[in-house]
């Protein structure tokens, strides 16, 4: 797997997010970071095709010869996150659409960065690539379900529709995805070529994304209170701590559980951000929360990542 993230985007995400926020006090040009929710959902699309194009089958190596430890992964993701959500939800009582956007945080599993930092950790890429396909093509089934079963235990009543959440992740998550891998493979020629830019364009629509979500809340960024923000560490937190006790439990050797925490951990915040901004608009809070949770997850896996790589444990 090709190198999607690590420290660099990290710093790429803090930059570009800074750019944003002030772009009206630096020129009175036309503001590029605001877009129509379906230019956001075209970015996700991107990334998902940038992702279909860098699978390689050898990476994919436990997905088929251990599809019973990568379900399981991918159970630990479509269970522990959404838990951890509403635990947050009820334990702030958070409504409306902040409420929606933790929600969403738990409901998205997938984050391509994880592939990287599992590299970095001395994990199991084979299986936390596997992970990450597996929880993507299967997310127009289980992000639909958890968000309706979340919402239903936090008592947060949301306004998105299973049917059309579903067929949004279809046109944008997994037909980029399969075109991606099959595109590659028919243009041999241009193989090559296509696995060098793929990673970098997969970053810049993602920078693009989370950039569009601070230039939208310019103004009502400085009064998200600091509760929220360490509510949303927290539940990172408790995330990795779950893929790695939830993986222990479950007989996972070290290297894999490694793959798992940061799998579970790092939520694909960027296809949260897009469906809150298409299925609640653009000036919606819901947005806040997904935002927030990509800066937090890269900088927790980058630190998590960082500590396993020096560390024999």
């Amino acid at each position: 797997m090709d190198r999607f993230a690590g420290g660099g985007l990290l710093v790429a995400l803090l930059v570009s997010s800074g750019i944003a926020f002030s772009w009206p006090s630096i020129t009175s040009a036309h503001d590029p970071f605001l877009i129509h929710p379906w230019m956001l959902l075209a970015l996700v699309a991107v990334t998902m095709y940038c992702l279909g194009i860098v699978l390689d089958r050898g990476e994919l190596l436990e997905l088929r010869q251990r599809p019973l430890s990568v379900l399981l992964g991918v159970l630990i993701q479509c269970t522990w996150m959404p838990f951890l959500a509403v635990l947050v939800v009820e334990a702030l009582s958070l409504e409306g659409d902040i409420a929606n956007g933790v929600l969403l945080v738990g409901c998205v599993p997938g984050a391509m960065a994880s592939n990287v930092l599992t590299l970095t950790a001395r994990g199991n890429v084979s299986y936390s690539v596997s992970l990450t396909t597996a929880a993507t093509m299967l997310s127009p089934l289980t992000v639909p379900l958890t968000l309706m079963i979340t919402s239903d235990l936090s008592a947060s009543p949301s306004m998105m529709s299973p049917f059309r959440t579903a067929m949004i992740l279809l046109a944008t998550v997994v037909a980029p995805v399969t075109l991606g891998y099959f595109s590659k493979r028919l243009a041999s020629t241009w193989s090559n070529a296509l696995s060098s830019l793929a990673p970098r364009i997969a970053s810049l629509a993602l920078l693009w994304i989370i950039a569009s979500v601070v230039a939208a809340n310019r103004g009502r960024l400085s009064q998200v209170p600091l509760s929220w923000l360490m509510a949303l560490l927290c539940m990172n937190l408790l995330g990795y701590a779950g893929g790695w006790f939830l993986g222990r439990l479950v007989g996972l050797p070290t290297a894999m559980r490694r793959a798992l925490t940061l799998e579970v951990g790092m939520q694909n915040a960027g296809l949260g951000t897009a469906l809150a901004a298409t299925l609640f608009g653009t000036d919606s809070l819901t947005q806040i929360p997904t935002a927030a949770y990509t800066f937090g997850c890269m900088l927790t896996g980058t630190i998590v990542a960082g500590w396993w790589s020096r560390s024999g444990w």
